[in-house]
C-alpha cells in the first residue's frame, strides 16, 4: 500500500499543451457521472476533498491532474454520460478525451469505475471499448461494493466481466469507498503498471 504524504492538484487543462511536462507515470481515472470516482481518488489517498464530490453530476469539464508524492499523477476524466450539457459541449470534451488517450506517453494506466451494484451499462461498455480501441491497459474498479450481499459478488462479478467483455489482462476489483475493501489490491495494481512502465 502506498503512503500518500503529498497530493495537490497540478493544472486542469483542456489541450495537450497544458499538460504538465513532469514527465512523470500517470494515471487515468474515468466513470460514470455520479459513479463515485472523487470519493474513489479521496479514499485511495486518505484525503476528504482533494477531488470533489458533487450532488450534481458532470462537474468536472477538464483533465484534472494531481500530483501524488510526487512520483506519479492521477489524471481526473469527466464523467461519461451526464446528458445535461450541449451537443457541442460534448463534442469538446470528445475531443479532449481522445487527444489525451490516443497519444499521451506518459499514460500507464487506465482505470474505469463502473458500480458493482448493477450491469455495466451501454456507455460503460462504449467507453471500455474506446480504451481497448487505444490498446490501453484497463484496471476496473467495481465501487458500491459494500451496497450488496458478498454472497451475490460472484454473479455481479461473472455479470461485469461479461457485458463489458474484460479482456484477459486487464483486472477487476471489487471496490468500497465505505469499508475500504479493495483499496490495497487496487494499489497492489497501480503500482505494478507505475513501475513497469
Amino acid at each position: 500500500m502506498v503512503q500518500v504524504n503529498y497530493a495537490d492538484i497540478l493544472i486542469s487543462a483542456v489541450r495537450p499543451e497544458q499538460y504538465p511536462d513532469e514527465g512523470l507515470p500517470e494515471i487515468a481515472l474515468a466513470g460514470r457521472s455520479n459513479v463515485g470516482k472523487s470519493s474513489f481518488i479521496n479514499t485511495m489517498i486518505n484525503r476528504k476533498k482533494l477531488a470533489r464530490t458533487s450532488s450534481k453530476p458532470g462537474k468536472t469539464r477538464t483533465l484534472n491532474f494531481f500530483d501524488i508524492n510526487h512520483d506519479f499523477l492521477f489524471v481526473d476524466v469527466p464523467g461519461y454520460g451526464y446528458a445535461k450539457v450541449s451537443k457541442s459541449e460534448r463534442e469538446k470534451w470528445s475531443q479532449m478525451m481522445e487527444d489525451y488517450f490516443s497519444a499521451r506517453e506518459e499514460l500507464s494506466l487506465v482505470v474505469q469505475i463502473v458500480d458493482f451494484r448493477h450491469e455495466p451499462t451501454e456507455l460503460d461498455i462504449q467507453m471500455y471499448e474506446y480504451l481497448k480501441y487505444f490498446d490501453l491497459p484497463v484496471l476496473i474498479i467495481a465501487t458500491k461494493a459494500d451496497k450488496i450481499k458478498k454472497s451475490r459478488y460472484n454473479k455481479h462479478l461473472s455479470q461485469l466481466k461479461k457485458t463489458l467483455n474484460v479482456d484477459d489482462e486487464d483486472h477487476i476489483v471489487i471496490y468500497s469507498s465505505h469499508t475500504l475493501d479493495g483499496k490495497e489490491e487496487a494499489w497492489s495494481i497501480m503500482l505494478d503498471y507505475i513501475r513497469n512502465d
